[in-house]
């Protein structure tokens, strides 16, 4: 026993004045830091606040009070961004943020008198009032719920599953801004390439993101593989013919015709040269070869 005593003593005298002095700023020996501490504490939940998502028409929440189960319901958001609460009766919440909904409902409950220090927790357990469609072109084409408000284009994308193998370069943004009509067309390979970085939008609930069919040209005649295929960026015949299989053995690279609409919609035959850009709807005939 004397030997527990005097090596267990003196360590559990300290755990116990280590703790009075963490508990007591004001004591001998306090440190600056064990002050500050609670400042950064308080800071850090201020900053994520900001990106809280914010409540919209059709969200689904639980609202929690703690040591009051009565005051503990879910609701639904309506049209009107409101919900129906015990003893408060309809509640403001839309566009509010899950802590700005917290507080809201605590100060209406301790200026109620209802609760003396209410502590409140709501839980997103459905989002339906901001979402963003994908359409078009997109490996899952659908409505996704804008989650946080520093969702971007990008990550709207990825959410998609990305574009398909038919899916055009480019995608159109469509929404409201500030009460306005919003169009924004956004080169895709750019957003991951990093050329045009600030093209990946901020997006907004209510947004539609669409992604076109890409631009085909046509090849027949004494062609390998003829019929319809994508034009890749900067195509030229060359490509286009390569694309189709190249020629047959009866057919010749040097006896094409290209048929192009112009300005005016009609269709115009010239014999293009190999260089030549390719552009969207061109069709490509492969003659026979002479010999």
């Amino acid at each position: 026993m004397k030997f527990l005593t005097r090596y267990f003593a003196p360590a559990i005298f300290l755990i116990f004045s280590g703790g009075v002095y963490a508990q007591a700023p004001g004591a001998p020996g306090a440190t600056a830091g064990a002050v500050a501490a609670p400042a950064t504490a308080v800071a850090a939940p201020a900053a994520a606040a900001q990106q809280d998502y914010r409540l919209g028409a059709g969200d689904s929440i639980g609202v929690q009070v703690y040591q009051s189960p009565d005051l503990s319901v879910d609701a639904r958001v309506s049209e009107t961004g409101v919900i129906s609460y015990p003893l408060l009766g309809s509640v403001q919440l839309g566009g509010l943020s899950i802590s700005e909904a917290e507080k809201k409902i605590a100060d209406a409950l301790r200026n109620g008198g209802f609760v003396k220090v209410p502590q409140v927790n709501i839980v997103l357990r459905q989002v339906r009032g901001s979402q963003v469609a994908v359409l078009g072109q997109v490996s899952r084409p659908g409505r996704f719920p804008l989650e946080t408000l520093n969702t971007r284009v990008s990550d709207m994308l990825a959410a998609a599953g990305g574009t398909t193998p038919t899916g055009d370069d480019v995608l159109i943004v469509t929404g409201q801004r500030d009460g306005k009509p919003f169009r924004k067309v956004i080169d895709i390979p750019a957003l991951f390439l990093g050329q045009k970085s600030e093209d990946d939008i901020l997006l907004a609930g209510g947004d539609t993101l669409y992604v076109n069919k890409a631009p085909v040209f046509y090849i027949y005649g004494e062609a390998q593989r003829p019929g319809p295929y994508r034009i890749e960026r900067g195509m030229t015949v060359m490509q286009a013919l390569a694309q189709g299989g190249g020629p047959t053995a009866r057919g010749s690279q040097n006896r094409l015709v290209l048929h192009r609409r112009d300005a005016n919609g009609q269709v115009v035959e010239s014999t293009p040269r190999l260089t030549d850009t390719v552009r969207a709807e061109d069709v490509i005939y492969v003659r026979e070869s002479l010999f």
